[in-house]
């Protein structure tokens, strides 16, 4: 079995091929791989003549890997193509999150499996074991981050900042007249209280923090306490005076306009040249709102029929969207739509809150004891 030459390949065996310094650090890893999927717009069904190729995977460490110290895997990242295989109780640990890269490489259509051994075949057919309602944090996590993204690119293509910020600027003189060492301790306590107010999230996954995260941010944003505020009443609480509080406002601002100002520049240094074009013709990002339409639709999918539809059935309506057709007025009305409505539909979903834990682990020691 093998890929064309620009994809990943096999041995005569059916083994995997790795690059020699791949197999420097981890000689054991062709032998030990159970799983190696298409990955990406190729197994989304999205793929353009142009598309890169992708590979996810799963591999069992040696026992020595997982007894020891002194030896360590998670992962191997390869380049030309891009390669990832993935240690099995990493990627337990991820898909029990319901992390969204994570659970398609077991839920990809049969046509873009390229490797299964028999540990293989039964993480997948045991593969809706890690699905919960944990989903509809993580999914709609994803789907905002590609929106926050969208925004920013917006508003960097209509309104880009065209010098470095002055202190002056921000009625900051040249020169503080606060050493800036007293202003950083000074900083540095004014978050140290409002680090306390946070929630302890120790014990919680990912996605439950995610969750607490957000119901926590809406119900500021409702009372109208940001950041900027929450840090004036820490620092008043501390003792300082009203104008101590507006030159660590102002400098805080300032640092703000200089991060956004370095990342301007980034953005503008590194950008992929077809994506410039898109935002270009379009105004938006179109196929980071390809990506949010998908990772929404899919969490629905999840939430109301426990499935994970990799090969997408809407494919054509995400490369159009890709395209175009979709204006940013109208990505905006229907991602706000989704992000409340998705919680409603999660708590209608008959899927369990978390998954069984204890089940799961029992399956990764199953799937280790076939390798051993």
């Amino acid at each position: 079995m093998t890929e064309p030459l620009d994809g990943f390949q096999f041995d005569a065996q059916g083994l995997p091929i790795y690059p020699r310094d791949t197999l420097n650090s981890s000689p054991w890893l062709p032998e030990r791989t159970i799983l190696v999927v298409r990955a990406g717009s190729h197994a989304y069904g999205t793929s353009l003549p142009t598309s890169d190729r992708d590979y996810r995977g799963i591999a069992v460490s040696p026992k020595a890997y997982r007894d020891g110290f002194t030896k360590k895997f998670e992962q191997a990242e390869i380049k030309d193509p891009d390669v990832v295989i993935f240690e099995l109780r990493k990627i337990f640990a991820l898909m029990s999150d319901c992390n969204p890269n994570c659970l398609e490489l077991v839920f990809v259509a049969d046509e873009d499996v390229l490797l299964a051994t028999e540990g293989g075949r039964l993480l997948r057919e045991h593969r809706n074991e890690f699905l919960s309602k944990r989903a509809v944090h993580r999914f709609r996590g994803y789907a905002m981050a590609q929106l926050k993204r969208i925004r920013t690119h917006k508003k960097w293509l209509l309104e880009p900042p065209d010098h470095q910020p002055t202190r002056e600027e921000f009625g900051l003189p040249q020169r503080t007249l606060i050493p800036a060492d007293q202003l950083a301790a000074a900083a540095a306590e004014v978050k140290k209280v409002v680090d306390g107010w946070e929630v302890d999230y120790m014990g919680m996954s990912d996605s439950e923090i995610v969750y607490v995260q957000e119901q926590l941010h809406r119900h500021l944003t409702d009372i109208h306490v940001g950041k900027d505020e929450k840090c004036n009443i820490a620092a008043r609480l501390l003792g300082y005076s009203t104008n101590f509080i507006e030159l660590l406002e102002k400098e805080r601002r300032y640092n703000a306009a200089q991060t956004n100002w370095v990342q301007y520049n980034e953005w503008k240094t590194n950008r992929n040249e077809k994506r410039s074009e898109l935002e270009a013709k379009f105004g938006y990002d179109t196929k980071h709102a390809m990506h949010l339409v998908r990772l929404m639709r899919m969490c629905r999918e999840i939430l109301t029929t426990g499935e994970v539809l990799v090969k997408r059935p809407d494919a054509a309506d995400l490369l159009a969207i890709r395209s175009g057709a979709w204006s940013y007025e109208k990505l905006i009305e229907w991602a706000d739509f989704e992000d409340n409505d998705l919680q409603e539909v999660a708590k209608k979903s008959t899927l369990p809150r978390s998954p069984n834990m204890n089940r799961l682990d029992e399956l990764c020691q199953e799937i280790t004891r076939l390798m051993d």
